[in-house]
């Protein structure tokens, strides 16, 4: 396309700065685009928002269960906000450049931001499994102290991990394009950017995947099987589907989210396409995020009840 090959490309090693194409094989799109992730962003603010404002300000919603919902609601806030404003921003202007720094910041924070999400996702399903397998026992082991543990645990543990996989991914030298077939800097279409033999570099990202993704998705399955084993023995169809109600939608997210983030990074280098790569992570980035308070709220009639209190 003739606005892509306008685009500086880089023959050196020593890159200063990328360009994001994004969408611009769409050119004629940039202005819808524009506005219809405007709106998204919008509604991911507000519903996460809304959720954070209820759980703080409605007593009945003072437990565990709502602790780590409100939590989870910022931390979509966060991680939306590290990549929709850019790309916004891209959109708006048509000045697609980034620099190396910017997109290693990008990225880290965005690893550190995507690995909290799959370990709290794990500590909600702990939380579901001791409520529901261990209910005499709940208030005692999901006290104040361990929820706080818990999450803390959650938001610090990828930090210095996800450090380091950006500083190795960075170390990397770029030749040829500079130009991320991308709307973020993100592993995969870096790596493709990357001289020389990554094999290396790509096994540290897989190792990460498994600590990240891998092991707390099997948490959360071995979780919800025993969960699940729990609600069929019980005795009345209404406790069957109370029980069940408070998990589903947690199913739901982990299903969706879990599921996009393995394939996009288990899939080595050569299996990427530009196409397919944009598309999971819109799924990951955007689409999941403007779902998940509705899934939450929907589903849920206790935060109903707590917006009929709030929403006039």
């Amino acid at each position: 396309m003739e606005h892509q090959e306008n685009l500086p490309e880089v023959n050196h090693t020593s890159v200063k700065e990328f360009f994001l194409l994004g969408f611009s094989d769409i050119p004629n799109l940039q202005m819808l685009l524009f506005g219809i992730f405007l709106f998204v962003y919008v509604i991911i603010l507000m519903g996460n928002g809304i959720i954070i404002l209820i759980t703080r300000v409605d007593k009945a919603l003072q437990t565990p269960m709502y602790f780590f919902l409100s939590n989870f609601s910022f931390l979509e806030i966060c991680y939306v906000s590290i990549t929709i404003p850019k790309m916004l921003m891209n959109l708006w202007t048509q000045q697609r450049h980034i620099s190396l720094f910017e997109c290693a910041t990008q990225m880290c924070f965005f690893l550190i931001l995507g690995g909290t999400e799959c370990l709290l996702l794990a500590v909600m399903a702990y939380d579901r499994y001791v409520a529901i397998c261990n209910p005499l026992h709940y208030p005692l082991v999901m006290n104040r102290r361990v929820c706080i543990q818990l999450v803390t645990g959650s938001w610090i543990t990828g930090i210095p991990v996800q450090i380091g996989q950006t500083y190795q991914i960075f170390s990397l030298p770029f030749c040829g394009s500079n130009q991320i077939n991308h709307f973020f800097c993100d592993i995969p279409p870096l790596f493709k950017l990357a001289c020389g033999d990554t094999f290396v570099n790509e096994m540290l990202v897989y190792i990460v995947v498994v600590f990240f993704i891998t092991f707390p998705f099997l948490l959360i399955l071995g979780s919800y099987s025993k969960i699940i084993s729990t609600i069929l023995k019980l005795p009345s169809a209404t406790s069957r589907a109370k029980a069940f109600s408070t998990c589903s939608s947690h199913l739901m997210v982990v299903s969706l989210f879990f599921g996009s983030g393995i394939i996009t990074y288990f899939q080595p280098k050569s299996k990427h396409s530009s196409g397919g790569d944009r598309f999971l992570s819109l799924f990951y980035t955007i689409v999941i995020p403007v779902f998940n308070p509705m899934i939450y709220t929907l589903r849920n009639k206790d935060v109903m009840e707590a917006l009929r209190k709030v929403l006039p």
